[in-house]
Order: C-alpha cells, then sequence, then structure tokens
C-alpha cells in the first residue's frame, strides 16, 4: 500500500468531488424572514468537500490535484483560479461542457461561529470520468472521495483499490454511491450525523462499515473527542480547545489533514487523528476560509521538495 513515500518527496493526493464557489457573509445574527442585514465581512472562494480538503493537503505540504466537474462558465474560471492560487491542479471531467456550477450561499454567525449553508451538490451528477484518470491514479500516495459525482468516484474507487492505495472517504453524511465504494475502500472519515443504513448511531454505523471490511473508521464530534476503529483496536483522541469563531469547512479541513498524515508511515492512527483535529481546530479559530493557512504551525507542515 503506498502511505509512506519518499521523505524527500511530497506526497500525492487525488481528491475527487465537488468544487463549488462559496460566497460567504459573517453576520451578527441570521435574518428573520423577510429581512435584509448587512454583513460585517465577506468572503469569495472555491469550497466543496473535496476542493476544501486539496487546499488543505496542498497547504501543508503536499501535491493536490482534485478531479471533479466544472465546464465553462464564468463561475468555474473563478474556482480555478482560487485553487491555482493554493497549489491544487485541477483535472476536469468537464471540460469543454456547459454546466450549473454549484455556488454555495454561507453565512457564519459572529457569537459562535456556526455556519448555515444553502448550495447545489452534485451527488446525482452524470460527469463520466476522465480518460487518464486510471494514470492519476497509478501516481497517487492517497485518494479521497466525497461521493460527489458518483461516476468519478466509483472510478477512482476502482483504480485505487485495485493498486493497494489508501481510499479515504469524507462521509459527511450517507449518499448512496458509498454503497459501490466500500469493497476497496480502507478508510472512512466520518461527521457525527452520518448514519449506515439501518444503523441509528454513530457507533453503530461505525460496526457496520467495519464488518463492511473498512480498515479505519474516524467519527468526529465537532468540539468533543475523535473516536476511531482501527484493525480491532479502539480509541478517542481529545480535541484542543479554542475559541471558537468560523466552522465553516473544518470537517474538509480534517478530511484533508487526514489524507495527508495518512501518506506520513510512521503515525499511528492515534497520533494522526490529533494532528488532524490540530489542523481543524486552528481552522475554527480563524475568521475567513483562507486566512488560517497563515498560521499552520512549521511542525504540522512539510516543506515541498523541488
Amino acid at each position: 500500500m503506498r502511505n509512506a513515500p519518499d521523505s524527500e518527496k511530497a506526497p500525492i493526493g487525488v481528491f475527487v468531488g465537488l468544487a463549488t464557489l462559496d460566497v460567504v457573509h459573517r453576520v451578527a445574527k441570521a435574518p428573520a424572514a423577510n429581512q435584509k442585514i448587512t454583513a460585517t465581512a465577506q468572503f469569495v472562494a472555491a469550497g466543496g468537500p473535496a476542493a476544501n480538503a486539496a487546499v488543505t493537503f496542498a497547504a501543508l505540504g503536499g501535491d493536490a490535484m482534485l478531479v471533479t466537474a466544472l465546464g465553462e462558465d464564468p463561475v468555474a474560471a473563478l474556482i480555478r483560479a482560487d485553487l491555482a492560487r493554493y497549489g491544487v491542479n485541477v483535472v476536469d471531467a468537464a471540460a469543454g461542457a456547459t454546466r450549473a456550477v454549484p455556488v454555495s450561499a454561507a453565512a457564519v454567525t459572529e457569537s459562535t461561529g456556526d455556519r448555515s449553508v444553502v448550495s447545489l451538490d452534485a451527488v446525482h451528477s452524470d460527469a463520466q470520468p476522465p480518460g487518464n484518470l486510471a494514470d492519476l491514479i497509478a501516481d497517487a500516495d492517497v485518494v479521497l472521495i466525497d461521493g460527489h459525482h458518483p461516476l468519478l468516484a466509483r472510478a477512482a474507487a476502482r483504480h485505487a483499490g485495485g493498486r493497494g492505495t489508501t481510499v479515504v472517504v469524507d462521509a459527511g453524511r450517507w449518499k448512496p454511491v458509498m454503497a459501490d465504494l466500500l469493497a476497496d475502500v480502507t478508510d472512512m472519515v466520518c461527521s457525527n450525523d452520518f448514519r449506515m443504513p439501518g444503523a441509528d448511531t454513530p457507533e453503530s454505523s461505525a460496526a457496520a462499515l467495519v464488518r463492511s471490511g473498512v480498515r479505519t473508521v474516524v467519527t468526529t464530534h465537532g468540539g468533543e473527542p475523535v473516536r476511531w476503529w482501527s484493525q480491532g483496536d479502539q480509541g478517542s483522541v481529545p480535541v484542543p480547545p479554542v475559541a471558537v469563531v468560523d466552522t465553516l469547512g473544518a470537517g474538509d479541513v480534517f478530511h484533508g489533514a487526514y489524507a495527508y498524515f495518512s501518506t506520513r508511515g510512521e503515525t499511528g492512527i492515534a497520533e494522526r487523528i490529533d494532528r488532524c483535529a490540530r489542523v481543524a481546530a486552528l481552522r475554527c479559530s480563524v475568521v475567513g476560509p483562507r486566512a488560517w493557512l497563515d498560521e499552520l504551525p512549521i511542525d504540522l507542515t512539510r516543506k515541498r521538495a523541488r
């Protein structure tokens, strides 16, 4: 399994899934019905689970590639530009086509850091895998899949699973395609709200995933300890306490960090989760979708090989 790349070479991550344009407003409180309010700050950035994870992976020192479906659209150009600025190479499975590019409207409440989001997604997308996907996967040390663009997700999981590559699934919520991915998944990183069909708790979901053959299952709980189950063992890892000011994308950041640290063969599961929790906690402590990247501590990052 390719999870311990050469120490002098940046790890390669392929991220498969959703990219959106996020328009974020920071507000004192959410507006009531038929009310207009003035935001205290505004941000525009690329978003989406796979895209945010790729940005995090690149910031930590990896070579990140996002396989998504954007097509020819002014909104798509904005997404590409932002991702390029933060070191993410985009492979567009919809190049040359015209399609609706998801735009997310997000509001972050100042007093709590809680976020509300309205967006399109791509769980029913018909985007076809790019012809060179197998070659892209062949070079990867880790592949992360978020369950959007199902045809891309299935193909990526199949190619990666066939090569014994670490396959991480961002399981924020159950998506129908996930049933087809389980045979090739090595790691499922789940939110506290994720439920396998027929399961009614995070613990029963984790047990069902383990029975399905998933090697490692991780469940995050906001500021509560992160639970994990791996190869017959289990445990929990505390989350660093921080003053929370902005939770938008924090789960995606955790997933991107998890993908990155999974390439560090010297780290055990508990240490890996601890590092991921530190990165996600930093994200929650800084206002805005990108400013936190400038505050990553050097002990969590890796200088790129040139």
